[in-house]
């Protein structure tokens, strides 16, 4: 019995590229991940005005702003005080929810209690 064997010409798998990965010898490129770059902040703000009751600036804050008590009084206070006040801070989208919310609110209870937001620095 006599066993033949035949050349192949072909190599095994096909050469590896210079800048391939695993290729010994050649150079390996990583991929730069893409920075994300945090979202601007905005803070919302109450403004004080004569007629909204300061119960209803308490509730306001508790309900949207997710206050406690004790928290909401000392900002309806600042509010009543110093004439504006920040309820808190948030994406762009997010205060401009708020917002909305706190003024349609507002509006269904017929208070002329105004919100508006601005950029945090």
């Amino acid at each position: 019995m006599s066993l033949t064997i035949f050349a192949n010409d072909e190599p095994a798998e096909p050469p590896r590229k210079d800048d391939e990965p695993g290729n010994p010898g050649g150079a390996t490129v990583l991929e730069a991940k893409p920075k994300t770059k945090k979202p601007s902040m905005y803070k919302v703000l109450l403004l004080n005005d004569d007629y909204t009751p300061m119960e209803f600036v308490v509730d306001v804050l508790e309900r949207f702003f997710n206050m406690n008590a004790q928290s909401a009084t000392q900002v309806m206070l600042h509010v009543h005080q110093q004439g504006v006040g920040v309820c808190g801070v948030y994406t762009f989208e997010v205060a401009e929810t708020k917002v909305t919310q706190v003024v349609d609110y507002a509006r269904k209870h017929q208070h002329p209690l105004q919100c508006t937001l601005e950029k945090d620095d």
